[in-house]
């Protein structure tokens, strides 16, 4: 059940991450499709997913955030991933959408370490 649970999760990641991309690409090209039913669905359905698979794992393995100092970080790096990637989508400027962008790509990258090491970066063990 890990396992299926598991790669559950990264698909939904790999999937998120690819639509924040394509999101963000078709902002800058000012794209109509960014209009498009699917395209504005599509990542709160999987953002759905993400979750639930990552709330599974965590019943599975037994270790929850703000008992599991890694996982508080991860989820304390989320939500920075999740303000950033709205503001880099929405922001008032385009250099504001660019360091947004760029923001949750770094909170992401903080998040995919953690994810690999179980060893947070920030908070103490």
């Amino acid at each position: 059940m890990y396992m299926a649970f598991k790669h559950l999760h990264l698909l939904m990641v790999v999937l998120s991450v690819s639509l924040l991309f394509i999101r963000f690409g078709m902002m800058l090209k000012s794209s109509a499709l960014l209009n498009n039913k699917l395209i504005r669905i599509a990542p709160h359905v999987v953002d759905t997913l993400l979750i639930l698979s990552a709330v599974a794992l965590m019943l599975i393995i037994n270790q929850y955030p703000f008992t599991n100092s890694w996982l508080t970080e991860k989820f304390i790096a989320l939500l920075a991933y999740i303000a950033l990637a709205v503001m880099a989508l929405k922001g008032r400027t385009l250099a504001i959408r660019w360091l947004c962008f760029l923001g949750a790509l770094g909170w992401l990258g903080l998040m995919v370490r953690v994810a690999l090491n179980k060893q947070p970066v920030f908070l103490p063990l």
